[in-house]
């Protein structure tokens, strides 16, 4: 009975999980360059039921019983499929089209440079000539920090990132691509942070000037999987429910027979 308890409750817990997900999902729907995000789930690990192999069994796994373990919560994970692209007409907005990321130079307060990748091309140029983002985070180049001539009258960035400043040759957008996205995590919202381990491949993405990727997120899909979470979550609730009634009567009314 009361492991009853405790099935309901790991189904509610991940329940709230997803609608956490799904509330986030929802309120970067219209987040330039946000990736929607999911979280995965499964039975509960069967170890727990299982006598590890010891000389007693001759080093064999041992199943020690049947029994219902609920659910386990399992990792986030984003979906990185190309979001829509909405044309802008502003020469520093760009979007990617194809797999690949922008690379940010980001310093954060006690100073130290990193790079940082986003999918985000809401960039401006400052008026000594860096281009930034809406963080004031520089964009970088293939020489580095990229900076435009500030009198610059027609700057074209062409399919493959290079740079035009009045028909002159300024730099090329370093974009950066990995080989297993297992090994970037979110940083924010839209930035996005290597682990150790992470291999950088060539980008095959392709660059569009005067455009923003927007999210990938399907808000249709996002609100009947949030109905279909809460509706999970109330049967969870009214099994806990049940359970507590029938442990009640066994404690207050059977008990005293």
């Amino acid at each position: 009975m009361v492991r009853g308890l405790y099935t309901a409750y790991t189904g509610m817990a991940n329940e709230q999980k997803r609608l956490d997900i799904i509330a986030n999902n929802l309120a970067n729907a219209a987040t330039v360059g946000y990736k929607e995000e999911n979280v995965t789930n499964q039975a509960f690990d069967d170890v727990l039921t299982i006598k590890i192999r010891d000389e007693s069994e001759a080093y064999n796994n041992r199943p020690i019983g049947r029994m219902s373990l609920g659910v386990k919560l399992g990792e986030s994970y984003t979906n990185y499929s190309q979001g829509s692209l909405r044309q802008t007409g502003q020469t520093y907005n760009l979007a990617l089209e194809g797999r690949g990321f922008f690379t940010i130079s980001v310093t954060d307060k006690e100073g130290n440079t990193d790079n940082k990748y986003t999918r985000n091309g809401l960039f401006t140029m400052t008026k000594d000539g860096h281009i930034v983002d809406t963080d004031g985070n520089h964009l970088m180049g293939e020489s580095g920090q990229l900076q435009i001539p500030a009198d610059s009258v027609d700057v074209v960035v062409d399919a493959t990132g290079a740079i035009y400043a009045d028909g002159n040759y300024v730099d090329t957008l370093l974009i950066a691509d990995f080989e297993d996205y297992n090994y970037i995590v979110k940083s924010g919202d839209t930035m996005y942070e290597t682990l150790e381990g992470a291999l950088t491949i060539p980008a095959t993405a392709s660059v569009r000037q005067g455009y923003t990727e927007q999210s990938n997120v399907n808000v249709v899909s996002e609100m009947v999987e949030m109905i279909s979470v809460t509706r999970a979550y109330e049967a969870n609730q009214k099994v806990i429910q049940s359970i507590d009634q029938t442990l009640d009567l066994a404690a207050n009314s059977i008990g005293k027979i």
